[in-house]
Parts: structure tokens; sequence; C-alpha cells
């Protein structure tokens, strides 16, 4: 004679200890990113409410001529992991809601603007800077910098890898595919890509709904 023999299941306990762990670890992220915010502002960094400051990203005015300069961050910018915020004497400057993503690097010799609403993808690079050429046998390396500055309007998004020379700007609510490196302005809503990036299409109007 068989009977049904039902084993308590650990399932609950499982899952109650993972949800324990999860919130821990988004508790003590949270407390992290708080203390880098903290850090920042601490060095001179003008941060508004709520940005995110990820794990290894520079944001800090510190005493290197990398980091000496402007930085100011609006309200609720996520700053990922890895991400280099270098002003070099300059000024970079990004408006409220803007999502800089992991491993980008923003060198703002010349000046750097980003309007709110802003996504750059994982790698983005924005060089506001150029050198002086020199000629044979004078080291490129001794040649002063030469400060271009970059705009980037309002709802922009940058692709992965993109990278953005000095003295460019890129209008409202572009869309730059990955890999592309604009050297050139773009006008507002184009949708760019290659190298050089060129404008191959145009944002559509938004429709609206049918009654």
């Amino acid at each position: 004679m068989s009977r049904d023999v039902t084993e308590p299941s650990p399932l609950g306990l499982e899952t109650s200890f993972a949800q324990d762990v999860q919130r821990g670890l988004r508790l003590t992220s949270g407390w992290l990113a708080a203390v880098r915010a903290w850090f920042a502002r601490l060095t001179g960094a003008r941060l508004g409410q709520g940005v995110l400051i990820e794990r290894g990203a520079e944001v800090a005015l510190t005493g290197t001529v990398a980091r000496r300069g402007v930085i100011e961050l609006g309200n609720r910018t996520e700053v990922c992991a890895g991400t280099l915020l270098h002003p070099r004497g300059g000024a970079i400057r990004v408006a409220a809601d803007v999502h800089l993503g992991p491993g980008s690097v923003l060198y703002g010799l010349g000046g750097i603007t980003i309007g709110s609403q802003t996504l750059l993808a994982p790698g983005v690079r924005i060089i506001s800077a150029s050198h002086t050429v020199s000629p044979r046998g004078v080291p490129i390396r001794s040649q002063p910098d030469i400060p271009q500055p970059v705009v980037i309007g309002q709802d922009v998004w940058l692709g992965t890898n993109v990278t953005v020379l000095g003295g460019v700007n890129i209008g409202d609510g572009c869309i730059v595919g990955a890999g592309a490196v604009v050297t050139a302005d773009l006008p507002p809503y184009s949708i760019a890509y290659g190298v050089p990036a060129r404008v191959r299409g145009q944002r559509p109007e938004a429709t609206s709904p049918k009654s």
C-alpha cells in the first residue's frame, strides 16, 4: 500500500533568503552611490538631486590635471561604471535625466554640454579638443591642445562606441549609430552613422492617435 508523502519544500525559505540578499545588495549599492556623490560634491563638482555614480566612475575634481575644471550633473543623471569625466581645465555640463553608459569618456578641455534626456551607450567618447599639428622633428605631444567645444542637444541617443570629435554640434533628437565617428554638425532629429558619420535619414514625426 502506497501513501503520498509531502515533504516540506525549502523553496519559501530559499526565496526569502534570495530576496533578502538582493535587498541588502541594493541598499549597499545605493549607500555606496550616495557616498560617491557626496565625495564628488566635496571636491567641487555640482550635482543635482538623485544623481547616481556607479563604482569605478571618475567624477571628483581632484588635484590631477585631468580632473581640474567644472563638472555639473543635473537631477537624476546616471554615471555608469568605468565612466571618466575629465574636464582638464574646461567644463562638462550635463542636464537632467541623462544616462552616461559604462566606460564612456568625456574629455572637457574645450567644453562639453549635454541636453536633458540624452542617452550615451557604453563606450561613447566625447573629445572637446585636438592637438596642434607640429612640423616634423617636433613631438606632437609637446604641442598645446586646441579647445573645441562640443554641444549635444536634448533627447539624443549615441550608440555604442560612438566618437564625437571637437567643434561638433549635435541637434536635439538625433540618433547616431554604433561605432560612428562624428566630425561635423548634425541637424535636429537626424539619423546618422558611419565613419565619418553621415545623415542617412530623419526621425519620423509623431502621429496623433486615431479618433
